[in-house]
């Protein structure tokens, strides 16, 4: 299987693949009231951040370069890594926390190639001008991309991406490990 086939293919598991390790996590959570606000904290910053760049975006018609993407070429995915370090920290158990961070690292790193491929296709010259400045994944350091009018946040496009999804999630895993701080309270 070459590269290519590889990263589709994870591209395609990559949501089922998720439902089963959040059902690991949950079973192996132990959270405790200090992990659960720490680690709920760090998730909510992801969360933040990925609305941000969630209403800055507009998928394959113009190329996003302003707001999160100033900082990173992939803040969707930066966000989604910062709520699997929150959710791993509010889990209070480091193996789980080291898991969820490979299993993260498995699953997106191949689908950022791929949607770098996409975007140079689409793109060309300007997407690869802005990847020479922009990092892949970390927001280490801002650069002015290019000199492109800013895309403003609009709830609209945040509404539109579905991104509510996400904010939905997050909302039943934090009411997910305070039942399991409470059950195995009562244990």
């Amino acid at each position: 299987m070459n590269k290519q086939n590889w990263a589709d293919t994870i591209a395609r598991w990559r949501v089922p693949a998720s439902f089963v390790m959040a059902l690991i996590y949950f079973l192996w959570a132990r959270p405790t009231w200090q992990s659960l606000g720490e680690g709920a904290a760090l998730a909510a910053l992801g969360l933040v951040w990925r609305a941000w760049a969630s209403g800055t975006i507009r998928k394959d018609s113009t190329l996003a370069m302003s707001g999160p993407y100033a900082f990173s070429r992939n803040p969707l995915y930066f966000g989604s890594f910062l709520i699997v370090l929150g959710f791993g920290w509010a889990g209070d158990r480091r193996l789980l926390l080291i898991l969820l961070i490979v299993f993260f690292l498995i699953l997106y790193v191949p689908v950022m190639k791929l949607e770098e491929n996409h975007l140079e296709r689409l793109f060309g010259v300007r997407f690869h001008d802005y990847r020479k400045k922009i990092p892949l994944f970390l927001p280490w350091k801002r650069v002015r991309a290019h000199d492109s009018p800013a895309a403003a946040f609009n709830w609209g496009q945040y509404w539109g991406n579905r991104e509510y999804n996400v904010l939905l999630g997050f909302g039943a895993a934090v009411g997910l490990l305070l039942l399991i701080k409470y059950w195995r309270g009562m244990q």
